[in-house]
């Protein structure tokens, strides 16, 4: 899917949502077309792999293998490293950068049972990065109003 296209990116990634929601936040996590498969031990990390890997061959999603990181002990995502300890913020001025001029801003967000994510960027490049856990009356939203809700987040 060509992604210069205005709904590709949206288009793709409600499509890989619907494909892998058996497993989300069970062990995968989306963004468009990042996948990040977690487990807590290398057993387990086998076992998902398999499971997704299979899932997309199934699917006929395909994956570049120059772009496949695997058995990695920490990792880089929306903004965040995750490791054995847990999940720490990574905002360092590498990671970000500043915006140009008057050039268009394109802000992705999601929902997920646990939380809302946004992250605005400008010409492919990530200007900022925002997330928040959802408060407890949030919790009992039906999907159409968490991503609602995500949609209020990110603006």
């Amino acid at each position: 899917m060509p992604f210069g296209l205005t709904n590709a990116p949206a288009v793709f990634m409600d499509l890989m949502n619907r494909v892998c929601k058996p497993y989300l936040v069970k062990f995968v996590i989306v963004f468009i077309d990042d996948i990040l498969i977690y487990s807590k031990d290398k057993e387990e990390h086998k076992e998902n792999l398999k499971t997704i890997l299979e899932l997309l061959k199934r699917e006929q999603l395909y994956a570049k293998f120059l772009k496949r990181d695997f058995w990695l002990e920490s990792v880089q995502f929306l903004g965040h490293v995750i490791d054995s300890e847990g999940v720490h913020k990574l905002c360092c001025a590498p990671i970000l950068a500043l915006p140009e001029g008057s050039n268009d801003f394109v802000v992705y967000c999601d929902a997920s049972l646990r939380g809302f994510g946004a992250i605005m960027m400008q010409q492919e490049k990530v200007i900022a990065y925002a997330s928040q856990q959802l408060r407890t009356h949030e919790e009992n939203y039906t999907t159409h109003d968490l991503e609602l809700g995500a949609v209020v987040f990110a603006l």
